[in-house]
C-alpha cells in the first residue's frame, strides 16, 4: 500500500474506536488501561481509560518532574497527557498531538473532566509536528510509532522538538530481526504490520542523534512481535534520515 492508503486505513480504524470506545455504552476488558496501576489510572477519566489502546505504559518510565514540558505522540483520548500534566504540575505543560479531530475532541473533554488546564491538544501528524524546535523536555508515546508508514521523518521530528538532553520514554511494538510482517492495512492499524525490527529501531534513534537507547521486551504480541518499552536521550543535532 502507499503511505496515503496506510494513513487512511489507520484513520478509519481509530475513528471507529473514537466513536465506540468514547461512548458510555462501551465495555470490554480495557487491556491498554490494565497496564496502569489503579492509583495512576484513577488520576485520569473513565473515557480516557476506555480509549487507551496502547501496548504498555510509557508514563511509568518517563520519570516526569515538576516544570517539565511533555509531548505525547498520537495522544488519542488523552490519558497519558492528563497523567503527565498532573505530574509536571502548574509550572509544566503537557501537549498531545493526534491526526483525528474526533480523538482531539474527546481528549479535550477528558482533560476538562480531569480538572487539568496545563494541557494543549494539537491536530497534526507525527511526521510533521506542530511545535517549535527544542521546545520539549520529554516525548512519550504508546503504540503509535509503528503506525507511521514512513518512520524516518518521525524520528527526525522527535529529535527536532526535543531540547538537547531531552529524553524519550515510549511503548511500541518491536519485531525480531528478520521478521517480515504482512502489509495488510488492518494489520497495520492493529499495531503489527508496521513494527520496526529491533536493530532498525536502535539504528533509527542513533541516526537521529540519540544515545543510551534501550529496548526492553515486556510481552509477546504475535509471532516475532513484542510489546516493548523504549528509552533514549537526545544528544546532538540530527542527520538526514531516509525512509524505512
Amino acid at each position: 500500500m502507499s503511505n496515503d492508503q496506510t494513513h487512511d486505513e489507520v484513520r478509519t480504524y481509530y475513528r471507529d474506536a473514537a466513536r465506540t470506545r468514547g461512548s458510555s455504552a462501551y465495555n470490554d476488558d480495557r487491556w491498554g488501561a490494565s497496564q496502569y496501576d489503579p492509583d495512576t489510572l484513577a488520576a485520569g477519566t473513565e473515557t480516557a481509560a476506555n480509549l487507551s489502546m496502547g501496548c504498555g505504559n510509557p508514563f511509568a518510565i518517563a520519570d516526569l518532574k515538576p516544570g517539565e514540558i511533555v509531548l505525547d505522540l498520537g495522544s488519542g483520548g488523552g490519558l497519558d497527557v492528563i497523567l503527565s500534566a498532573k505530574r509536571v504540575g502548574p509550572t509544566g505543560k503537557a501537549y498531545g498531538v493526534d491526526f483525528l479531530p474526533e480523538m482531539l475532541d474527546l481528549a479535550r473533554a477528558n482533560a476538562t473532566d480531569a480538572g487539568v488546564s496545563n494541557v494543549e491538544f494539537l491536530e497534526g501528524m507525527i511526521e510533521d509536528l506542530p511545535l517549535p524546535d527544542a521546545s520539549i523536555d520529554v516525548v512519550v508515546s504508546n503504540c503509535v510509532i509503528n503506525l507511521a508508514p514512513d518512520k524516518g521523518p518521525v524520528f527526525a521530528e522527535i529529535a527536532r522538538v526535543l531540547r538537547p538532553g531531552g529524553r524519550v520514554a515510549m511503548s511500541d511494538v518491536v519485531a525480531d530481526n528478520g521478521t517480515t510482517a504482512p502489509a495488510d492495512g488492518t494489520a497495520w492499524a492493529d499495531c503489527g504490520a508496521g513494527a520496526l525490527q529491533h536493530d532498525t529501531y536502535l539504528a533509527m534513534f542513533a541516526r537521529a542523534g540519540f544515545a543510551d537507547t534501550t529496548i526492553e521486551y515486556t510481552h509477546d504480541t504475535g509471532p516475532g512481535l513484542h510489546g516493548a518499552i523504549i528509552r533514549a536521550t537526545r544528544t546532538k543535532q540530527i542527520t538526514e534520515l531516509g525512509s524505512v
